[in-house]
């Protein structure tokens, strides 16, 4: 049974519709992917999600409809967001950022052991753990905030775009430390990126968006193998 499925998802901006009758699932401990050009759609889908905008159709977590909640409530059930352009609070401390994560948990001796979690995934993260956000590297920061993420002990992890403009070798990091919490802890990803190689590479299950509509779908590997995906997406 998946985690989350969109039926018929619509979304808009005032009067402008981005979003026409999406229909995605992500499975329990499983990651799914969706691909797009810029202004497909993309990073739409999450809020949608998240609740920060204006929906149609529905969304189904673990069987129940969240359409219609809000933010808040949608994050107490266990969906934690790592927007792109990395969201971190540039004047507090890396330890204060990840802090903010576990917000509203009340299970102290869990969060105590989140943080060591979370440094041994992102070990530049301990070093760091006195600095200002706004002192870290790009990379660092997308690091922080996917970490803080965490920290709420999600059962469902939105990802989106972490690796826009990094290093490869930063994105590799982030991208291990992705898969590592998937196998080991089970946490359920759906992950948005433009980087089709690298997503398609983590993934199992993948969705192709064109302004606001799924022209594509199937796992991953199959994917990977299609000729018009390579071509547009992956350059070979």
């Amino acid at each position: 049974m998946p985690l989350l499925e969109a039926v018929r998802l619509e979304a808009q901006y005032g009067w402008t519709k981005v979003l026409h009758g999406l229909d995605f699932t992500v499975d329990e401990g499983g990651i799914t992917t969706i691909l797009g050009a810029n202004g497909a759609g993309k990073t739409t889908t999450l809020r949608a999600v998240c609740g920060m905008l204006r929906t149609g159709g529905e969304i189904l977590f673990d069987g129940r409809r969240i359409d219609g909640k809000a933010t808040e409530a949608i994050v107490r059930l266990g969906i934690a967001h790592a927007p792109e352009g990395r969201g971190t609070f540039v004047g507090l401390t890396v330890e204060e950022n990840l802090r903010l994560g576990a917000y509203g948990r009340r299970d102290r001796s869990g969060v105590a052991r989140d943080f060591e979690r979370v440094y041994q995934l992102f070990p530049v993260l301990a070093q760091r753990r006195r600095q200002a956000a706004g002192t870290l590297s790009g990379g660092e920061q997308q690091m922080l905030a996917v970490a803080r993420a965490l920290m709420l002990r999600p059962r469902l992890l939105l990802l989106d775009e972490p690796s826009l403009g990094l290093a490869p070798l930063v994105v590799r990091e982030i991208f291990r430390a992705v898969r590592t919490i998937n196998r080991e802890e089970r946490v359920s990803v759906l992950l948005v990126e433009q980087n089709a190689s690298i997503a398609l590479s983590l993934a199992d299950h993948a969705y192709l968006i064109e302004t606001g509509r799924v022209v594509m779908s199937g796992r991953a590997d199959e994917l990977r193998e299609n000729e018009a995906i390579r071509r547009s997406y992956l350059g070979y």
